[in-house]
């Protein structure tokens, strides 16, 4: 049987193809059309035939949530037409429980925005099903107070969360400011510009990422009390520096799924239906099929400081681990370089992807191969590394089947160095590069060379 899970509302709209214990293929509806956070197009959903649908929320128990609050109702058309449908934070869950490498004593953590009303919930397994055994609801949310911050300075919400938490290194946490964030309010009107008049961004960025890793602490910990072994999901999961404080201090054994926002719910309500455990690769896009020689492109890296890759399967998520990646030489502070190509805000520093082999030579602190985790640089490579010293690490391992990993050990080979900067090939606004006419399109646009 092939099971359809889709997501589909406001941002972050995809469709996943599941057939027993494989997935078929996962992709995001803005990498079909190339306009960024785009809606499903129905024939998007009649190109994937399945046996049964699933869609990743109850609409009309949402509808009565927002008309609650006077909000615009979310279409119901595509819902319609689905077999079935889970619950929205069932479908964050199933895709971090589901995708995990863990079977017993396992904890289910959904942090993000709202669902229906959730905006908090833990889990539990029983028999191989989810059951909740906790949850917050609205207006109790950690996802809408950071979203309301990110729009407060000046950045946009649901989309520019992760600037917000790069923006936070910059500030100092200003006491002051928390008699407001200890107010649960209804985040969805946001602050006005009166509130916190007088303080930088930068210092109300630090401010809200202190308070919002107090409150994800408290469900963390809460969670410790049901299971040994961590699944975690919800668009909050994306907060690499919470993640690396809190999440090890409760758990052992941690698995953050590696596309944990709205986007990777579809694949979670295929799987909440499906019940069934999958091996996980983000590999899940479209193919380009090509052979791209590791020592042209070093040469080539080596020449020009910067390339572009657009081979394999394009990652399902929000990181680019490779198959559709600009790569930089580390060796060289080229963070202004890159970020003028890709239309970034200067401050912004880029993730180094590393042979794993090596990575405790140069970091210290926890890394995995989805880029979870902040680490403490160990030597001054300006490139990838923030203003705190930190890096977002990719682990790139010996059994690693991309392109990547030849490119870094012939980088490696003729430098010494066992590492690259890493990120994704677009540019600020764009969806990533999908298939190979996006690629070359990409080079001729961008002056960048892409193999």
């Amino acid at each position: 049987m092939i099971v359809k899970g889709i997501s589909e509302g406001f941002h972050d709209a995809s469709v996943a193809l599941v057939e027993g214990n494989e997935v078929l293929w996962a992709k995001h509806a803005e990498r079909f059309s190339r306009k960024k956070n785009d809606r499903i197009n129905p024939l998007h959903l009649r190109n994937a035939d399945a046996d049964v649908s699933v869609f990743y929320e109850n609409v009309p128990l949402k509808n009565e949530r927002r008309a609650k609050f006077s909000q615009l109702p979310v279409s119901t058309k595509i819902f319609e037409q689905c077999d079935y449908h889970t619950y929205h934070h069932e479908s964050h869950a199933a895709g971090a429980y589901y995708t995990s490498p863990f079977d017993d004593d396992v904890v289910c953590v959904v942090i993000d925005a709202i669902g229906e009303w959730s905006t908090s919930s833990i889990w539990i397994v029983e028999n191989g099903k989810l059951k909740k055994v906790f949850e917050k609801i609205y207006p109790q949310s950690i996802g809408l107070f950071y979203s309301a911050i990110t729009k407060r300075i000046g950045l946009k919400p649901n989309e520019d969360e992760y600037i917000t938490m790069g923006m936070a290194a910059y500030g100092e946490v200003c006491v002051d400011m928390q008699y407001c964030f200890n107010e649960w309010a209804n985040w969805h009107k946001g602050f006005s510009l009166e509130d916190f008049k007088g303080h930088r961004p930068e210092d109300i960025a630090a401010s809200a990422q202190a308070h919002a890793e107090l409150e994800i602490e408290k469900i963390i910990g809460l969670a410790a009390n049901w299971g040994t072994k961590l699944c975690y999901a919800g668009g909050v999961a994306l907060n690499c520096v919470a993640n690396s404080k809190i999440l090890h201090h409760y758990f052992k054994d941690v698995w953050i799924y590696p596309n944990p926002g709205d986007a990777g719910s579809s694949l979670g309500a295929a799987l909440a239906f499906n019940r069934k455990k999958i091996e996980y690769t983000p590999y899940l896009g479209t193919n380009i099929d090509h052979f791209v020689n590791p020592k042209i492109v070093v040469t080539q890296l080596l020449k020009d400081k910067v390339v572009g890759i657009a081979n394999g399967k394009a990652e399902f998520g929000p990181r680019a681990l490779g198959n559709r990646s600009l790569l930089g030489d580390v060796r060289y502070d080229i963070k202004r370089t890159v970020n003028k190509i890709k239309r970034r805000q200067q401050f912004r520093p880029f993730a180094p992807a590393i042979l794993s082999e090596y990575a405790d030579e140069y970091f210290d602190g926890p890394m995995n191969k989805y880029m979870q985790y902040t680490s403490q640089a160990k030597h001054d490579y300006k490139s990838v590394t923030h203003v705190d010293n930190s890096a977002r690490v990719q682990l790139v391992t010996p059994s690693c089947k991309t392109i990547l990993r030849p490119i870094l050990e012939e980088y490696y080979e003729r430098t010494g160095v066992p590492m690259l900067l890493n990120t994704s090939l677009n540019i600020k606004g764009q969806p990533i590069v999908d298939n190979w006419q996006d690629a070359i399109d990409f080079s001729k646009k961008y002056g960048v060379q892409v193999f």
